[in-house]
């Protein structure tokens, strides 16, 4: 089992306190940080959050959600072993030529180690703030993937598309890896169906250990469907309740099929925080190592 430390940008805004999460959690035993992505909290949302039974966002209007990109740079000296994440980054609001040499910059920085969780949002005032459709984001998610994985192919990259029009041009450096793993966020059937198309991984958002096996057996069968071994999905769950047993929840979320058990950083904020995450590196990382 692999231990990601997930939104863990959200309680490491300052420099130093920043260096001392990503120092811990590399000694811990993680395999992974990541950082999530607002760029900003309308003052009004009537938008419903996803994760919660209330449909609130867990998160005030000052909850620090600093850009993930610059802060994985960051994170990429301080922990030289870690992988480097977003959970999730919501591309239909990004320029993708800009967003494509963002990541391939990071990745070559870092030495291959980056990892692309996406998502096409669930927030329509932020979209409208930021002055980006929110019909058919869905589309424009999928053709902007597209067109960075096509300037990252190669020299004289050309694509032609609905959203995304563009000549022979050529973005450089391009990534170390060969194909930046892609991570699809989301409970739908149609974040269900993104993955099995598009990627690498699955991060559903749902902690319930029974919702959760639910949305595994859909993936499976839609891969199967689609001709795609779902083995080649990796699932990243979230830890939730199971924090209360936490070496019985990593069983648990083992066998409902789960590669990657997603921390919540926030479960370590506060004071004693960073001792509470090296114990729980001790206690339950390397006892799953």
């Amino acid at each position: 089992m692999k231990f990601g430390l997930a939104f863990a940008s959200s309680i490491g805004i300052e420099q130093d306190v920043a260096l001392d999460i990503c120092r811990r959690a590399e000694a811990s035993g993680f395999e992974s940080l990541w950082g999530g992505e607002h760029v900003i909290l309308p003052s009004s949302i009537e938008s419903k959050y996803p994760y919660t039974a209330d449909g609130k966002i867990p998160a005030e209007p000052d909850t620090p959600i600093p850009d993930p990109l610059i802060w994985l740079a960051f994170a990429a000296a301080a922990a030289p072993t870690l992988r480097l994440g977003t959970c999730i980054l919501i591309v239909p609001q990004r320029n993708p030529l800009v967003l494509a040499k963002e990541l391939a910059t990071l990745d070559r920085l870092s030495g291959g180690r980056v990892e692309l969780g996406l998502g096409v949002g669930w927030l329509r005032e932020e979209f409208e703030a930021l002055g980006v459709p929110w019909e058919r984001r869905g589309a424009r998610n999928d053709e902007y993937v597209a067109a960075m994985q096509a300037l990252w192919a190669g020299p004289h990259a050309e694509f032609h598309g609905e959203f995304v029009d563009f000549p022979p041009v050529t973005c450089s450096p391009r990534p170390v890896q060969e194909r930046i793993p892609i991570l699809v966020g989301g409970d739908t059937d149609a974040a269900i169906s993104r993955a099995v198309r598009i990627a690498d991984g699955y991060f559903p958002g749902e902690g319930d250990a029974d919702r959760l096996r639910a949305l595994v057996t859909r993936l499976h069968q839609a891969a199967e469907d689609a001709g795609r071994d779902p083995a080649s999905i990796e699932v990243n769950a979230m830890f939730g309740a199971q924090m209360a047993d936490p070496i019985a929840g990593v069983e648990q979320l083992a066998d409902i099929g789960v590669g990657r058990v997603m921390i919540p950083a926030f479960f370590f904020a506060g004071p004693g925080g960073l001792d509470r995450l090296s114990a729980f590196g001790d206690q339950v990382i390397l006892r799953n190592a």
